[in-house]
């Protein structure tokens, strides 16, 4: 079922908005392709160009860079995963029941949404194990920060962080938690793929229900919630 939402990241991490236009959708589509077959560093305007039987200079009026160009999709992923959170916890009321939905949609981020069909969540998501970390591991990050450019990333943060204090107002560490999540749910499922001696999971079908089941019992375990 197609879940109808637009998400719009920030102004300042495109030069004009590729979901507006088609060449836009495809010159996104092509990039999360790319970038996640041939890395960041390997990935250049020109072979994306050459991948839309497109000028280079197209692909510079919507992107100064490739920098811009993560940031925009991360940015994008960042919002995606922070809608289905919403979505998974919605209707619920217990603080528990609505912190193990957050952490189960955290595991599924991947989820297929035809409402998008310029954007793979699959692919995207495997972009952001991999590529993801180099969006802020750079030297201009405090600006980009200062910009606001960060915004979805810590908007969830605030989110998981609400619902972790909800259950243990007293829980010291609310912020470090959630982000500690976020990572977790990218880093493991890496490992278990290609450095399984860092990881207690098994890469395999039910790789995103045992990561949920580790994620919820080192989470239930920080926060000391009764066993059930």
């Amino acid at each position: 079922m197609a879940i109808q939402v637009r998400i719009l990241p920030a102004s300042e991490l495109f030069i004009r908005d590729p979901q507006d236009t088609d060449l836009g959708r495809r010159i996104l589509a092509a990039s999360i392709r790319l970038m996640d077959e041939l890395g960041l560093e390997a990935f250049t305007f020109k072979k994306l160009a050459a991948e839309l039987g497109s000028a280079e200079a197209s692909v510079y009026r919507y992107f100064s860079n490739k920098h811009q160009l993560l940031l925009y999709l991360v940015s994008w992923y960042w919002d995606w995963v922070h809608h289905l959170v919403n979505q998974a916890i919605a209707g619920k009321i217990e603080p528990e029941e609505r912190l193990k939905a957050a952490i189960g949609a955290l595991t599924r981020p991947f989820v297929d949404n035809p409402g998008v069909p310029y954007i793979n969540e699959r692919k995207l998501h495997q972009l952001v194990i991999s590529e993801g970390s180099k969006a802020y591991h750079t030297k201009s990050v405090d600006q980009e920060n200062n910009k606001g450019l960060f915004h979805g990333y810590k908007s969830l943060n605030d989110e998981i962080s609400t619902l972790l204090l909800r259950i243990n107002p007293g829980f010291p560490y609310p912020r470090t938690l959630a982000t500690s999540l976020f990572e977790m749910a990218h880093n493991h499922p890496y490992f278990a793929e290609h450095l399984p001696r860092l990881t207690d999971l098994k890469a395999g079908v039910k790789l995103s229900q045992r990561l949920e089941e580790m994620l919820w019992a080192w989470t239930s375990t920080l926060l000391k919630m009764p066993k059930h």
